[in-house]
């Protein structure tokens, strides 16, 4: 399976703005974007040019895929099936989005990224509904239950994510600290979903 294995950071100094890629190492000094907050590559410090429309609909899409960190045919695929469904394509792309397992697993606060968060799946510690799920892109429906594996339950990487807590400030979300496991409560509403993202350009540069 293809998969993007060049380093993070060069991802959020490309869209000049923090992914947030890496977990908490992001929020601490040695984030490579406070020091280096210019493009990558030789030249990227003196790129100065205007961006057209089609290059801010490209770059929103480029960050969206990058943040939840999907390749370009799966994300096509994504836009596909939100535009079929009823309702609003952007919101709807971003719903799709969100849950994901390999997501709701961060969300959660169970891994400290969502790259750790598809390692951590893949490699069979969560289940849903009391089953086994290693498909990082499991789509999980409102009511389902997200547990971390009884063999899995002393994983230091899910205590120590645990600690920044994010799922108990998400509001379509329920999370059980003590019993490591979670619930989607509902499909988030856009206001409720924190990705910093203008899907309406998305939208409109999949609809050229």
């Amino acid at each position: 399976m293809a998969r993007y294995i060049d380093a993070n950071c060069k991802l959020c100094r490309r869209e000049n703005e923090k992914l947030f890629l890496k977990g908490s190492r992001c929020l601490s000094e040695k984030c490579s974007f406070e020091k280096r907050a210019y493009a990558p590559g030789q030249h990227g410090q003196n790129i100065r040019r205007k961006v057209s429309e089609f290059g801010l609909q490209l770059r929103e899409k480029q960050k969206v895929r990058r943040i939840y960190g999907i390749l370009e045919r799966q994300f096509r695929t994504y836009f596909a099936e939100a535009d079929r469904k009823k309702g609003i394509t952007g919101e709807n792309l971003l719903q799709l989005l969100e849950c994901r397992l390999d997501n709701l697993v961060y969300r959660l606060g169970f891994a400290p990224s969502r790259k750790a968060a598809r390692q951590l799946v893949r490699h069979r510690h969560f289940l849903v509904n009391d089953r086994i799920v290693d498909i990082p892109s499991f789509q999980v429906k409102v009511h389902q239950i997200i547990k971390v594996k009884e063999k899995s339950k002393s994983l230091d990487v899910i205590h120590l994510a645990l600690k920044e807590t994010r799922g108990e400030s998400i509001p379509w979300l329920r999370l059980n600290k003590a019993g490591l496991e979670g619930e989607l409560l509902e499909i988030p509403k856009r206001e409720d979903i924190p990705t910093p993202a203008q899907e309406q350009l998305i939208v409109e540069l999949y609809s050229k």
